[in-house]
């Protein structure tokens, strides 16, 4: 049996157009753009440049790299122990939202500070925010439950000129609410968007760290480190996904007209069914699956709309026309 190879550099070509991290990372120019990466850059068996991505460490340095590459991002740092996001993924849900939009701008990508986007749990590492920004213009509000990574995410928001305006970021003072407390009664969003916490409990993320951990070739150590590591809310929430989504689901038909279209990445195929019985007993006029390929792995967005084709035509012409 072949085992995989954890310094193995990915090949990025099944993401999105234009994701900028189609292909293989050119790991020599991402070093001298953050030179602290090449001391995790070492020769694989065939004489190629790789990386260790088993190493927190090694991923850290590998996204501030990215991140100053490719987004002008020249301060970011997350505590020990957060979630460090694999950029293209996060990037080519980004992009994939722009398509959305675009879907339903007779084809034009809506760019530009007028395009408000809502990041459910947006984390210590701003991720989305960064990269949409950067993308389109668009201007985010980030939430989250944690106290430490909405500290840590206005940090990075203030420190980076980049940013400068773009990001508002905002506690959650709730832990059973996901739009409740941080959408105000006259606010309005473009997108909504989440990565939500899909294991059930604590043991069952741990389960699944030990199983990615033995594939990256880490799996000896009594308790294995993530290399994208995680805090408890970022990967579980009790009733896993599906109860998360419910949730979701149920909390933005009370909001159906401050926001255009409602999305949330969905790991699970099996979660699919329950949340789009919801989303049809709570009345959504549109629901899209929209399947996603990185690398081997085929991951998905469910996007939702309360709004009627007059309600959905009304803020297009109010919020999208080209401004005379």
């Amino acid at each position: 049996m072949n085992q995989p190879n954890p310094s193995a550099t990915p090949d990025n070509d099944a993401l999105h157009p234009r994701n900028r991290h189609r292909g293989r990372y050119d790991l020599a120019q991402l070093a001298a753009a953050w030179p602290e990466l090449a001391a995790y850059v070492a020769p694989n068996a065939h004489g190629n440049d790789s990386l260790d991505f088993a190493n927190p460490a090694a991923v850290k340095a590998l996204n501030r790299a990215l991140l100053k590459q490719y987004y002008g991002i020249e301060q970011w740092d997350i505590p020990a122990g957060y979630l460090v996001p694999p950029i293209p993924g996060r990037a080519d849900y980004v992009h994939y939202l722009a398509d959305l939009l675009a879907e339903s701008n007779q084809g034009e990508l809506p760019r530009g500070r007028g395009i408000r986007v809502l990041d459910v749990g947006v984390g210590a590492n701003c991720i989305y925010p960064i990269i949409g920004h950067r993308e389109y213009g668009w201007r985010f509000v980030g939430t989250d439950s944690d106290p430490v990574a909405v500290r840590v995410a206005k940090q990075i928001a203030a420190a980076n000129r980049a940013l400068a305006g773009a990001v508002e970021v905002r506690l959650q003072p709730s832990a059973t609410e996901i739009f409740g407390g941080v959408i105000k009664p006259s606010e309005y969003f473009d997108l909504t968007m989440c990565n939500p916490p899909f294991h059930g409990s604590a043991a069952e993320a741990e389960a699944a760290s030990r199983r990615k951990a033995h594939h990256l070739g880490t799996g000896h150590a009594a308790k294995p480190v993530l290399n994208f590591g995680g805090q408890a809310n970022e990967l579980w929430t009790p009733g896993g996904e599906a109860t998360f989504l419910w949730r979701m689901a149920e909390e933005s038909a009370h909001l159906r007209h401050n926001c255009y279209w409602f999305t949330s990445l969905v790991s699970k195929k099996d979660t699919l069914p329950g949340l789009y019985k919801s989303l049809q007993k709570l009345r959504a006029t549109e629901v899209r699956t929209v399947a996603m390929a990185q690398g081997h792995k085929v991951t998905r967005f469910v996007a939702w709309s309360f709004l009627t084709p007059d309600e959905q035509q009304a803020w297009q012409a109010k919020r999208w026309a080209p401004k005379a």
